[in-house]
């Protein structure tokens, strides 16, 4: 059973395979579409990388990820800069859809999340210029408020849409369920993402009770209490109808599984639950 409307975030499949095996074992259950991390692709070689995506005509929904901009000193957030533009430059030659972005949380040491926040901003607008001339827009993630500390102090899609428009064209948001799905004002912001033009990606997943492990214990679509089909009549009626983007990570089971039964449960999920 294959769906155009789906695409494979590799890091469902981290564990099985590399960055060309997990193509072949996408391809092979008829998934054209991908969203590999930056580590896979370093792996096998960005040339090598995109030249696979190109022979197999392959849809890059995105590149996971840019970001971590917060350091405790200027020599830090030069780094992280630098190494965007690298992401920007890897994502243009995959033709990715857009580069995602978990922004990063609070320097080592520090209790300052106003000024974590300010960094951000200052390192997204220090790098925007150079993804304009790519082509590749930005796609800022909010994550759930559980990760402000360590890996993002952008926590939720009112605040991403706000730097959105703070940033201006080249610029939008990746929604991802995971993080999302417990917002009460996210059928409004939804919305508003929409009527902004700003919904660049749609990441699904399933929130397990009890969650083992708020980082690596992500539930395949149904295995949950996420209101999965809500969430996709509110973003397709916002305007996005592209392909939904499973992104699971699964330490203790879906990792722990043979990968084409993976692949075959996330497309039986995604017609059955989604």
């Amino acid at each position: 059973m294959t769906d155009p409307n789906l695409s494979m975030n590799l890091a469902t499949l981290r564990k099985q395979y590399g960055f060309a095996e997990a193509v072949e074992a996408c391809l092979a259950q008829g998934i054209t579409a991908i969203s590999p991390w930056r580590d896979q692709v370093h792996a096998i070689g960005l040339a090598e990388a995109a030249r696979i995506v190109r022979a197999n005509a392959l849809r890059v929904t995105g590149l996971c990820r840019g970001g971590m901009f917060p350091a405790a000193d200027a020599a830090g957030r030069q780094a992280a800069i630098d190494d965007n533009r690298r992401a920007i430059d890897e994502a243009a030659a995959l033709g990715a859809d857009c580069l995602v972005f978990v922004v990063g949380g609070l320097p080592q040491g520090s209790r300052d999340i106003a000024a974590a926040r300010t960094m951000v901003a200052e390192g997204l607008a220090a790098i925007l210029p150079h993804a304009r001339a790519c082509g590749v827009p930005m796609a800022l993630e909010p994550l759930h408020p559980m990760y402000a500390a360590d890996r993002s102090c952008l926590n939720t899609l009112g605040a991403a849409l706000d730097l959105c428009a703070e940033l201006g064209p080249g610029t939008g948001v990746a929604i991802d369920a995971y993080h999302v799905w417990w917002d009460p004002d996210l059928e409004a912001q939804i919305a508003r993402a929409g009527r902004e033009g700003r919904i660049l990606a749609h990441h699904i997943c399933d929130w397990l009770v009890p969650t083992n492990d708020m980082l690596l214990d992500r539930g395949m679509m149904g295995d949950g209490v996420i209101d999965l089909p809500q969430l996709r009549r509110w973003i397709e009626a916002a305007g996005f109808h592209g392909p939904q983007e499973v992104e699971i990570f699964s330490a203790g089971n879906w990792w722990q599984r043979p990968g084409p039964e993976v692949i075959a449960t996330c497309l039986d999920r995604f017609h059955t639950v989604c």
